[in-house]
């Protein structure tokens, strides 16, 4: 990651809990809402920033982004109309550490800023979370009849470099159903 020193274990250990900015402004096009940030994103203060994650290159190759950017320029993502959060803020080593409880929660707090914010879409990278987090066990990845708040809403699969079922091109593919789907989200009801 060009610009962004490589954390130590100890700023690692040291990020355990923490929490990041979210990256949000008034009526965007699309907020990404991933898990919970990994201990390197918390340690370096940026969305999906571990090697290996897959969201900046999905997001380019989806033509979200005129290029790739990294992490450490998340702050770029308003000006193309896109957002980025997390269900759960606090850091931690696997998603496999958050209660369904948290997971809850974090649904509570995702209705919540879409009600400030007002994005068209909500766009949750994780199925599995998104099952829990708003109890709907058999939802699958794609866009969902359900919405939060006014905004409709779309899951993708996770982009952690863990994930084994999405190569990077269907990863791509992925958003790049939902960013081709734009133009008519938000006009059915008008």
């Amino acid at each position: 990651m060009v610009g962004v020193p490589r954390p130590t274990r100890a700023e690692l250990d040291a990020a355990r809990d923490r929490t990041i900015p979210d990256v949000v402004a008034p009526g965007l096009a699309v907020l990404f809402c991933g898990i919970n940030p990994s201990l390197y994103s918390a340690a370096t203060g940026h969305h999906f920033a571990r090697p290996g994650n897959r969201f900046w290159p999905a997001l380019h190759l989806s033509g979200f982004t005129p290029r790739l950017l990294r992490p450490d320029e998340q702050g770029l993502l308003p000006g193309f109309g896109l957002g980025v959060t997390n269900l759960v803020r606090r850091a931690t080593a696997r998603a496999d550490e958050l209660s369904a409880e948290e997971l809850v929660r974090g649904g509570a707090r995702l209705r919540a800023l879409v009600g400030r914010y007002r994005p068209r879409v909500v766009a949750v990278v994780g199925v599995t979370a998104y099952r829990v987090a708003f109890g709907i066990p058999d939802a699958r990845v794609g866009r969902r009849p359900e919405t939060v708040g006014s905004a409709a809403v779309w899951v993708l699969p996770n982009p952690s470099g863990l994930n084994a079922h999405y190569q990077l091109p269907d990863l791509a593919a992925e958003f790049r159903a939902l960013r081709r789907a734009l133009p008519e989200i938000g006009q059915e009801s008008c």
